[in-house]
């Protein structure tokens, strides 16, 4: 079985940063991608990030370009989601997935493509 645990969540200010992370344990699995994705209340899921892991590629939502990076580590298929400039509408649970298979880059944001889910970290930002 695999697992993946986010952490790093938490309050902050408006204009502050936080550090998500995202850890992958259990049954070995070969990953070619990993995202993040995060889901206000009374909102849809929202594609924020991935990492393309064999060509370092990153690919991030339009609304947080600029000021989320994601980076991590294909041997731990660890991940992180730097998040600075951080607005109240951030605020939000934030989860980090696993694609397994290339689906194309363009597909990157779609969600139900992903195979393992984290059980998310909040993330709340204040005015």
């Amino acid at each position: 079985q695999v697992q993946l645990v986010e952490s790093g969540g938490g309050l902050v200010q408006a204009g502050g940063s936080l550090r998500l992370s995202c850890a992958a344990s259990g049954r070995t699995f070969s990953s070619y991608a990993m995202g993040w994705f995060r889901q206000a209340a009374g909102k849809e899921r929202e594609f924020v990030g991935a990492i393309i892991w064999n060509r370092s590629l990153t690919f991030y939502g339009d609304s947080v370009k600029g000021r989320f990076t994601i980076s991590g580590d294909n041997a731990k298929i660890t991940v992180y989601l730097q998040m600075n400039s951080l607005k109240p509408e951030d605020t939000a649970l934030y989860y980090c997935a696993a694609l397994t298979v290339n689906h194309g880059d363009y597909r990157l944001k779609d969600a139900e493509l992903y195979d393992y889910w984290g059980q998310g970290t909040r993330v709340t930002v204040s005015s």
